[in-house]
């Protein structure tokens, strides 16, 4: 494993591994022990500029190459990960403090989006349209955008790179991936690597480590990406947002969000607490579909809650490689300060403390809260971390209202007794996602992927690849001589 931190820790473009040029390192520290794995000079404008004026050198011949062939590249690349599933497992524990199941879940999920890559190759269709004009034929293409930026986040880097940049190659694209600074290596360099011993052309991906200090906004403003796929905050891919309409990009955001998970009156109450702790918990809350906030009919609420909170006890807090731990550490010391200053936030307006987990390090227990004032401005934000908000409804009017009282739409679920009453209410709810008799953290290769709302704008998955990372180009052809009125 150490060999990945070592010898990935470069800038890759172009098809060359090389050092940045600029004046500090990125320092890539393990969460848990704090140990330094590896230290990266970071990339500067100059080289952000190599790696799209490659990518762009390099598109056209890929995008003119028979989809069958490029096919092959995600065939093999699927291969790889297979064979050192346990090497890459390794490292998204020790980069991103993963538990045994977080990495599991992230492997498996990448590989099923390699997967739809591979069909993805096939997938571009053309049309014919009929015309009013006599003799002419209406041909409607589907091509390549050309270049695609990608900026991944730090908590399932690894398969959020490769969603993007695996279907924007396979479709004829070429890539330049920023991963987020406290993951260059599982969202960054482990990609590039990757792809490149399954033998993707040299230019096609380029992985630029960096930050905004030193780069400002050079990856969204240059002129050659026309679509930039971003997945972070909603804060961030407003800017991202605002920055490609000035400069006529297409932007693809998937953000944050202040997911609900409801319990009806007639819900299986031992399911529904399953369903909720995992919702809240999986990856130390570090998930944007997580459930920040569970809703319990007032009815249920007595038995549930004290269900949920003798499992939320149970789980167990500590170092990553214990196959045994289920919370691990939140990714940096910023973060874990954001969650304690949350806990003591949510006690001072009046929330009880069910369970008030402590903080260690990096190490943040899990907190139940309940009582919270309806109008708090925790509940309606999102909360990134093992702390969950319990809140009591009296009917479903009254659920309908609180779950959509955020700024925020990217999923949810509802555990009712009845499917159907349970649709009826997953259709009232202003989100992209929602699932009946579930949890609220699901993602699958062709389904369309995506909130409302601050929760992101456009899709990923599926067919919505073509959407996102293809566009549509009319060539007509006049058989015979067409009339013009001069």
């Amino acid at each position: 494993m150490s060999s990945y931190f070592t010898d990935l820790a470069q800038q890759y473009i172009d098809g060359e591994w090389r050092p940045g040029t600029g004046s500090w390192d990125i320092i890539d520290f393990n969460p848990y022990d704090g140990e330094k794995l590896a230290s990266i000079t970071i990339a500067t404008v100059d080289e952000v500029d190599d790696a799209y004026q490659a990518a762009a050198r390099a598109q056209k011949q890929w995008a003119a190459t028979n989809p069958y062939a490029r096919r092959a590249v995600f065939e093999k690349a699927l291969r790889v990960i297979e064979e050192r599933e346990q090497e890459i497992t390794e490292v998204i524990i020790a980069e991103l403090g993963g538990t045994h199941l977080k990495a599991g879940f992230e492997l498996h999920l990448a590989k099923e989006f390699l997967r739809e890559a591979i069909h993805l190759a096939l997938r571009p269709e053309g049309k014919i349209i009929p015309s009013p004009v006599d003799g002419k034929e209406n041909r409607v293409y589907r091509v390549p955008v050309g270049v695609v930026g990608v900026i991944s986040p730090f908590n399932f880097p690894f398969l959020l790179s490769l969603k993007s940049v695996a279907p924007a190659l396979a479709l004829g694209n070429a890539v330049v991936l920023k991963p987020h600074q406290n993951t260059p290596i599982c969202g960054g360099s482990l990609v590039a690597k990757i792809l490149e011993e399954s033998g993707l052309p040299a230019g096609l991906l380029n992985v630029v480590i960096t930050d905004i200090a030193e780069i400002g906004d050079a990856f969204i403003e240059h002129p050659i990406p026309k679509v930039i796929s971003f997945t972070g905050s909603d804060k961030v891919g407003r800017h991202v947002a605002t920055v490609c309409a000035a400069n006529f990009k297409r932007s693809v955001l998937e953000l944050g969000g202040n997911s609900a998970l409801v319990v009806l009156d007639d819900a299986d109450i031992d399911y529904a607490v399953d369903a909720a702790v995992f919702s809240r918990y999986v990856h130390q809350g570090q998930v944007c579909m997580a459930a920040n906030r569970v809703l319990v009919d007032r009815s249920v609420a007595d038995e549930f809650t004290e269900k949920f909170v003798a499992k939320v006890r149970t789980l167990k807090v500590g170092d990553p490689s214990d196959p045994q731990t289920v919370i691990g550490p939140v990714i940096n010391s910023s973060q874990a300060d954001v969650l304690s200053a949350t806990v003591e936030q949510a006690i001072a307006e009046g929330a009880t403390a069910l369970v008030h987990g402590t903080t260690t390090d990096n190490l943040v227990e899990p907190s139940v809260l309940t009582g919270l004032p309806a109008d708090s401005a925790l509940l309606k934000q999102e909360v990134f971390g093992p702390v969950a908000f319990l809140a009591t409804f009296d009917g479903e009017a009254e659920a309908v209202r609180l779950v959509n009282d955020t700024p925020y739409g990217l999923s949810g679920a509802v555990h009712t007794g009845n499917i159907e009453r349970g649709v009826n209410f997953a259709k009232q709810i202003d989100t992209g996602m929602f699932h009946v008799n579930d949890g609220t953290v699901h993602d699958e290769p062709i389904v369309p992927f995506g909130g409302e709302k601050n929760s992101g704008l456009g899709r990923l998955n599926g067919e919505t690849m073509l959407d996102s990372f293809t566009t549509m180009k009319w060539i007509s052809v006049q058989h015979g001589r067409s009339g013009f009125p001069f």
